[in-house]
């Protein structure tokens, strides 16, 4: 009886101990396997693949109108604002006479002398005038008297002759002397011009003086005004700006190095601010000339111009403006039903690349090619399904056959 007890306590002991042994290897196999890493994944799927370039630019005026001075002369003040709408034929610009220089009283006594210096000559010019009259009705006389005396045979043809030179030498003596006439007038006027010009503007010296009234070429906005208040201006002073907001454009200056891959005709897509619905619009030339530009790093860089036509509405052009910012998408290539992965999740493996594809709840190292590949995702030609899920940013801890769990697409 003590036998057998003893030997079931044995048991018992020796059951106690192989389990309390097996508990422990059990936590500390449980502590030291490999726990599964958190891992955002992508699913491998077809899809359109472009590649673009993305540079910003600015809206730009199609046509750009700018109203000058014709001539020297006073603007009156505008009466227009930036922005104001104009129709072709609108007055936007006033201008007036130059007002005269002042000058002093020994001048203004100077021209007065030559406007009674003038006058007198006036008179002088109308009594020769009168003397020129006198003698041509004379010589006709004469003229007359000898032809009858030469019909009767009272005189010889030569005086007939002599008579009639004279009567034709008194009427171009009368002639000069008209001439002479409306010289000195002329000059008269200019004198009195002069003093005129001397003399206090009021309405007594002749009222308001005439203005000149510059219209709208086109119908449009006012998109800048060069003078807004009353001055002089010269002859060729920019004025305004007038042009249509609802026809614009947009120029984007790109790298001169990406400018080759660029066709005219290439669709772009155009953001002009957050909440904003994008532009559409296509290349409509390139500009064959470059220039220099600094980037914001400091470093020059040689870029070029591309001109982009908008296919948006008038309606929609009319919340924007010359000169705003937009970042401009340009589509350079794009292919249809392309196999496509994120480039998040590809990896540098020597000279090719790789993927980690999530299979039975372990990462398995996959090589991949591809035909092409931009900033967002890359065309796969060949190593992925469509459907596989691979592993986004992996890091230095994932290798193949390391055991993962998957946080869910991207």
């Amino acid at each position: 009886m003590n036998k057998s007890n003893n030997g079931a306590a044995k048991i018992r002991r020796w059951l106690i101990g192989g389990l309390a042994v097996t508990a422990l290897a059990a936590i500390i196999w449980a502590s030291y396997r490999p726990r599964p890493l958190d891992v955002e994944t992508a699913t491998v799927a077809e899809g359109r693949f472009e590649q673009v370039v993305e540079e910003d630019g600015q809206l730009r005026l199609q046509q750009r109108y700018l109203v000058t001075a014709p001539t020297a002369a006073q603007l009156q003040r505008p009466t227009l604002k930036v922005g104001d709408a104009v129709k072709a034929g609108d007055v936007v610009a006033v201008l007036a006479p130059n007002a005269p220089g002042m000058i002093d009283a020994r001048t203004r006594s100077v021209l007065q002398q030559r406007v009674g210096s003038a006058d007198a000559a006036v008179a002088a010019a109308r009594a020769n005038v009168q003397r020129a009259q006198a003698a041509l009705a004379q010589a006709t006389l004469e003229a007359e008297r000898s032809a009858q005396l030469a019909k009767d045979k009272f005189i010889a043809p030569s005086a007939l002759d002599q008579s009639r030179l004279a009567r034709d030498a008194a009427a171009q003596a009368l002639k000069a002397a008209q001439a002479q006439q409306v010289a000195a007038e002329h000059a008269a006027g200019e004198a009195r011009a002069a003093l005129g010009r001397a003399e206090p503007s009021g309405t007594a010296q002749g009222g308001t003086p005439g203005l000149w009234s510059l219209q709208s070429p086109v119908n449009g906005r006012v998109i800048k005004l060069h003078k807004d208040s009353s001055e002089p201006v010269q002859a060729g002073a920019p004025l305004l700006e007038i042009g249509d907001t609802g026809a614009m454009e947009a120029v984007i200056d790109v790298l001169s190095g990406d400018a080759p891959r660029i066709a005219v005709g290439a669709p772009v897509q155009l953001s002009t601010g957050r909440s904003q619905p994008p532009l559409a619009g296509q290349v409509a030339r390139i500009e064959p000339a470059a220039f220099t530009k600094t980037s914001a790093l400091g470093i020059e860089e040689q870029r070029v111009n591309v001109v982009v036509a908008l296919k948006a509405d008038a309606d929609a052009l009319q919340k924007l403006g010359d000169g705003f910012r937009v970042d401009a998408r340009i589509t350079v290539s794009a292919q249809d039903g392309a196999l496509l992965v994120p480039s998040a999740a590809l990896v540098r493996q020597g000279e090719g690349w790789q993927v980690f594809v999530v299979e039975a709840g372990k990462a398995r190292a996959r090589a991949v090619t591809f035909s092409d590949r931009n900033a967002e995702s890359a065309w796969v030609k060949d190593g992925l399904k469509a459907g596989e899920a691979v592993i986004l940013y992996p890091g230095s801890g994932i290798g193949d056959g390391s055991p993962v769990r998957e946080r869910g697409p991207a």
